[in-house]
This record gives structure tokens, C-alpha cells and sequence, in this order.
């Protein structure tokens, strides 16, 4: 019955694994996209490190991430914001971020499995 038991359990999760998506867009903080959406002027929602929704933009639509995923994006962000080459040139104007996200869509909202931003 164990066997089974975890053997099903191991079905279930590949299953879910195999719907999973991916999205390849420019990262915003979905608080100011809210903000600003009638206006069409999502170049100032570039996140910052107070930022705690976030937002893709990928195929022309604009996607959020669920609570995971921004607690995901906070740290990759973080991440990014403390790499080498942002380190070389702190000042240096910082125009967004490109983000892969990996996960399954829900209405306009991504659960997160995975974020990379670069």
C-alpha cells in the first residue's frame, strides 16, 4: 500500500510538471503597472528593491506572479541588483530587467516554479 501510495504521488507530480509553462519578458512592479495601465507609460515601473509584486511582460500581455513568485522575484532581484557587473557601475541608469519564468498560468496570474532574471 506504501508503494502505491508514493507511487501515485510521483505520477501526480510529473503531471503537474508537465504543464508547466514558460514566460521570457521584461520584469515590472505590478503595483505601479496597476497604477499606470490606462496610461501606456510602464517605463517608469521599473522595480526597485522595495518592490513587492511583480509583474512579466511577455507575448503583449502583462502577467503577475503569485505570492511565491514574488517572494521569488524579491530575492532574484536582489540577486541580480547585487551582481558583478550592476557592482562595477552601482549609479548606472537601471532600465529593468529581462525575466525567464517558469510556471502554470491562472487567469492573468503565473504560480511560479522557478524565476531567472539577467
Amino acid at each position: 500500500m506504501r508503494k502505491v501510495c508514493t507511487l501515485s504521488a510521483m505520477l501526480v507530480l510529473a503531471s503537474a510538471l508537465a504543464y508547466a509553462e514558460t514566460w521570457t519578458g521584461k520584469l515590472f512592479d505590478a503595483g505601479c503597472v496597476e497604477q499606470r495601465k490606462n496610461e501606456q507609460k510602464m517605463e517608469a515601473c521599473t522595480p526597485t528593491s522595495g518592490t513587492v509584486s511583480f509583474a512579466i511582460q511577455a507575448s503583449g500581455k502583462i502577467l503577475k506572479l503569485d505570492a511565491d513568485g514574488n517572494r521569488k522575484a524579491a530575492e532574484a532581484w536582489k540577486e541580480y541588483n547585487n551582481s558583478a557587473d550592476r557592482a562595477k557601475d552601482p549609479d548606472a541608469e537601471n532600465d529593468g530587467a529581462m525575466a525567464t519564468v517558469e510556471g502554470t498560468l491562472s487567469g492573468d496570474e503565473i504560480k511560479v516554479e522557478t524565476i531567472e532574471i539577467r
